[in-house]
């Protein structure tokens, strides 16, 4: 996709007069790795570097490792700005990462649910966690595609289900709906603990952090069925792979991708500007088209086939949001735990 973006338009007044900009500066912008990486360094930052005479160098990762990342360099932090999944932003908000966004006239048009109300993060987008599986395999062998988180505990796929571990926000998402299922929650996480050591760990060649590892267990037919998010799915069906995304019956979870400014940045323009910059209609659309990201900002309209895969409308209203209040106060805990009785 060919931008033709005028920067000032959509940037607003956060670089009026700025004299950071005189000279090129490096901006370090930490994100996820995989499908969204490929799109960020294809489409969004060439155009960015044009337009505002910087910089930008691309430090991939998942988000604890951003985190982690943060909590290591505090008091002299190398990373401009922070994208991570929801829960982590919350995190690095609380830990004193994360600083008061600028204003922009571009928030006007941010859905209200994707704003932090401490306005040191904004959310960019937002994808689904479900099941994903290998049409191809499924209508070989003719079983029926999966409706149901408990279909992880079939025995019918062998030991060819996959799934992220719970340090990835995909793998968190999973544990919650076993424990709800079981009777539990965020509040009471045992039945979650007990369902994946008892019925699912059998079924598990991998728990797998990576997007290029998660997708290439699947292309040499280790893999059959998985734990994923909708916009990981989207960009893998794009290349042609036969897999599908569905949404479990007992409810499939958001996850909000959010931004925020460091705090301590040495570049704190550069780093307001760039945010703004993701919230334009023009990279929200790139986003949404190339990394299966639904929109942040309202005005952004996507036709039937763009918006294939994606939550957007009424799938929004559906999907169930985790108390990310409970969950990161525990999350460290369950971790711990995972590692010792479930990913041995």
């Amino acid at each position: 996709m060919k931008l033709a973006i005028t920067f000032a338009l959509v940037t607003g007044t956060a670089l009026a007069g700025s004299a950071a900009f005189a000279q090129q500066k490096t901006l370090y912008v930490a994100g996820y790795g995989g499908s969204y990486e490929q799109t960020m360094r294809k489409e969004v930052i060439p155009a960015f570097e044009k337009q505002a005479n910087v910089k930008v160098e691309y430090v991939a990762g998942n988000s604890t490792d951003t985190l982690a990342k943060l909590q290591a360099q505090k008091g002299n932090q190398q990373i401009d700005v922070a994208i991570v999944d929801d829960g982590p932003a919350y995190q690095a908000v609380a830990l004193g990462f994360c600083a008061t966004l600028t204003d922009g006239p571009v928030y006007k048009d941010v859905a209200p649910v994707m704003k932090f109300k401490s306005n040191k993060g904004v959310g960019l987008g937002l994808v689904g966690t479900g099941l994903f599986y290998n049409k191809k395999v499924f209508d070989e062998n003719k079983w029926p595609a999966p409706t149901s988180w408990n279909d992880l505990k079939s025995k019918t796929y062998g030991k060819k289900i996959v799934s992220p571990p719970i340090n990835n926000t995909y793998g968190l998402h999973a544990l919650i709906a076993f424990a709800q299922i079981g009777g539990g929650g965020e509040t009471n996480i045992e039945p979650g603990f007990e369902a994946f050591k008892k019925d699912i760990n059998p079924n598990i060649v991998a728990y797998e952090p990576s997007p290029a590892k998660m997708t290439e267990l699947f292309q040499n037919g280790q893999a059959v069925l998985g734990v994923w998010g909708s916009g990981r799915v989207k960009a893998f069906a794009d290349t042609g792979f036969p897999v599908e995304f569905v949404y479990p019956k007992e409810g499939g979870f958001a996850l909000g991708s959010a931004a925020c400014p460091v705090e301590g940045s040495k570049n704190a323009a550069e780093a307001n500007a760039f945010i703004q910059f993701m919230l334009s209609p023009a990279i929200q659309k790139v986003m949404a088209t190339g990394a299966g990201f639904g929109p942040a900002n309202v005005t952004v309209t996507l036709t039937p086939e763009e918006r294939k895969g994606l939550p957007y409308g009424d799938e929004v209203k559906a999907l169930k949001a985790v108390d990310w209040d409970v969950a990161n106060a525990k999350r460290e805990e369950w971790t711990r735990r995972w590692n010792r009785e479930v990913e041995r």
